[in-house]
C-alpha cells in the first residue's frame, strides 16, 4: 500500500511512523508512506497557504491552489509506480466518525491520500478532491496530522503479513462489534490474583466459550451501546440474557 500525506508539518510524522508496527511494515516494504509539505507548492512569494475568508469571519482558510497542486503531484508520482489514485481522506469534524469498520475498509485499498488541514478550515473547493471526510470524534484538534497518524496505524496493522500473528487483528476489540475478552499471561498467580482455571485447562472449546461469554459481558458492562448494532447470533443473544440475569442477581444480593 502507498499512503500519501499532505501536511504543513511533515516532521511530525518522522517519529511515530518509523517505530513499532508501522516502522516494521516500512522496513519490509509492505508499506510506502510519502509526506508532502504542501507549502512548497505555494505560488505566493511569501509561501503563504492561507487567506481570509470571503464575506468576513474569524480565522484563516487553507487556499485551494497549494493543496490542488501538491495533490496532483503526489498522484502523478503514484501513477509512475503503477498505482492509481485511491481514496482521498479529509479530516473534518463534519465527517463520518472513524472506527474499526472504516479502518478495515481502507485496508483493502492500494493507495490512500490524507489531507491534513490547519487554521479555521478549508476553501470549500478542496472537497472536490475528496472521497471520504472523516472525524476522530466530537472535539477539536489544531490540525489533521494526529488523526492521520492514528488512521495510518489502524489501517497498517490490518494489512496482510504486517502482524506477526494473522489471528491477532480479527480478535481485537471492535473487529466483531464487541470488546475483547480479558487476557492473561504468566505467572498463573500474581499478588493473590489468579488466572481463571478454564484458561489453564487445555480444553479449547471451553476456552472459546469462556472468551465469548466474557467478551459479551465486558461489552454489556462497559459499552452497551455497541450491542445495539452488533450482529449477534441467536446463541449469543441467549448468552447475553443469561449474563444480564446473572449480573442483576449479583446486584440484588450485594
Amino acid at each position: 500500500m502507498r499512503i500519501d500525506v499532505l501536511s504543513l508539518f511533515p516532521d511530525m510524522f518522522s517519529g511515530p511512523l518509523h517505530d513499532s508496527i508501522v516502522g516494521k511494515a516500512l522496513d519490509r516494504d509492505q508499506l510506502q508512506i510519502e509526506v508532502t509539505d504542501f507549502r512548497q507548492y505555494s505560488t505566493n512569494k511569501h509561501g503563504n497557504v492561507d487567506d481570509y475568508p470571503f464575506g468576513g469571519g474569524a480565522g484563516m482558510l487553507l487556499q485551494a491552489q497549494p493543496i490542488f497542486d501538491a495533490f496532483e503531484a503526489t498522484q502523478r508520482q503514484a501513477q509512475e509506480q503503477g498505482i492509481e489514485s485511491g481514496r482521498v481522506i479529509l479530516m473534518d469534524p463534519a465527517g463520518r466518525q472513524f472506527d474499526q469498520s472504516v479502518a478495515e475498509n481502507f485496508a483493502h485499498e492500494r493507495h490512500l491520500t490524507f489531507i491534513c488541514g490547519h487554521y479555521e478550515g478549508y476553501d470549500e473547493r478542496i472537497r472536490s478532491l475528496v472521497t471520504d471526510e472523516i472525524s476522530m470524534g466530537d472535539y477539536v484538534l489544531t490540525g489533521g496530522e494526529l488523526p492521520a497518524m492514528v488512521m495510518i496505524d489502524a489501517v497498517t496493522r490490518l494489512l496482510p503479513g504486517v502482524l506477526g500473528n494473522a489471528a491477532s487483528a480479527p480478535g481485537d476489540s471492535f473487529s466483531n462489534g464487541l470488546l475483547e475478552y480479558p487476557q492473561y499471561t504468566r505467572p498463573a498467580e500474581y499478588r493473590g490474583m489468579a488466572v481463571p482455571d478454564v484458561l489453564l485447562s487445555g480444553n479449547h472449546q471451553k476456552i472459546a466459550d469462556w472468551r465469548e461469554r466474557e467478551s459479551l459481558k465486558r461489552t454489556f458492562q462497559r459499552r452497551p451501546d455497541l450491542l445495539e448494532t452488533a450482529a449477534l447470533t441467536t446463541a449469543q443473544k441467549r448468552l447475553l440474557n443469561d449474563i444480564k440475569l446473572e449480573l442483576e442477581e449479583q446486584e440484588n444480593n450485594a
